[in-house]
């Protein structure tokens, strides 16, 4: 057997390894978060949060299945903002005591997922493609092992959420509804901003080949990403008079989302491929030094203030 076919073989294995983990995970999440929640047709029947959990791993699968047949990745992204959408549109109709804090907590997850998710659609169309699947999607079942783990990031990253909209407690809305969804409001303004800020820095043909630092990016190299923390933050905030017991644990949906931006699939890799690109550019390099990676801080003296470029 040939080095390629045996590199190509672990990766199978890895990928089913990651596959099992994922549903595994999916389980026990949609278990503990279950618990004080409301059923559906009685105390014997199924959770809502639990179906919840099954109904977004079911999309990624449905979903899978023609983008496996084409080859393409083109509709990945979006089919992960539709699943927010749809399984929270789901639980809203289905609770059987629909609150404010629930319709709040839904409608910031909805306008979250419909915002990015046509950003990351629009952004992918017009690339033609994401190259982090070039290779992944020609095996089916690595393409499968990323599909499953969109199951389980939607369910994670929307626990709180969910968990609260799901939970059998019914609080007044209180401090935490205000303290919350100023957090959410500051961190989605912030994402949209640099994202907006990005847009326009690339479509202009002068900034071909250069990298931004300007607008919010001049203070981080991830503004838009430490906006990404911020919002699911003011969402567990608001999500918190509602939680009991095992439902705690949708603690971890703002500890995953900072977990998975800073240390897996986020800054990691496009710092990675930033130091490929520009790693020998002296600008680059002072930008690197005197820029904080995440938290919009003042220019560090580390590095001396390069010339920013124009949007």
């Amino acid at each position: 057997m040939t080095q390629k076919a045996l590199a190509q073989n672990k990766e199978i294995k890895r990928s089913l390894v990651l596959i099992v983990i994922a549903i595994v995970l999916g389980v026990l999440l949609g278990f503990a978060g279950s618990h004080h929640g409301w059923t559906l047709g009685g105390s014997s029947a199924l959770p809502g949060f639990a179906l919840a959990v099954i109904a977004a791993f079911v999309v990624q699968w449905l979903a899978y299945i023609p983008a496996a047949i084409a080859q393409t990745d083109r509709y990945f992204d979006a089919t992960g903002a539709l699943t927010y959408i749809s399984v929270t549109i789901l639980l809203l109709v289905l609770s059987p005591g629909l609150d404010p804090r629930s319709i709040i907590l839904g409608a910031l997850v909805i306008v979250w997922a419909a915002r990015l998710g046509s950003f990351l659609f629009m952004r992918n169309r017009r690339s033609g493609r994401d190259d982090r699947f070039d290779e992944i999607k020609t095996s089916k079942i690595r393409f499968l092992g990323v599909w499953t783990v969109q199951g389980l990031w939607v369910s994670l990253t929307a626990a709180a959420a969910w968990i609260s909209i799901t939970s059998s407690e019914r609080a007044p809305l209180d401090w935490t509804t205000w303290v919350g969804l100023a957090i959410w409001v500051v961190g989605f303004g912030i994402e949209v901003t640099a994202d907006l800020q990005k847009n326009r820095f690339k479509a202009d043909p002068g900034n071909k080949g250069k990298f931004i630092q300007s607008g919010l990016w001049s203070v981080s190299r991830h503004p838009n990403y430490f906006g990404e923390i911020l919002l699911w933050v003011g969402v567990l905030v608001i999500a918190l008079p509602a939680l009991q017991g095992w439902q705690w644990i949708a603690l971890l949906s703002p500890v995953f989302v900072i977990v998975l931006l800073t240390r897996v699939s986020g800054i990691p890799l496009l710092e990675e491929k930033a130091q490929r690109k520009w790693g020998d550019d002296p600008e680059y390099q002072a930008y690197r030094a005197s820029t904080s990676v995440l938290v919009p801080l003042p220019k560090s003296r580390r590095g001396s203030p390069s010339p920013s470029n124009t949007n």
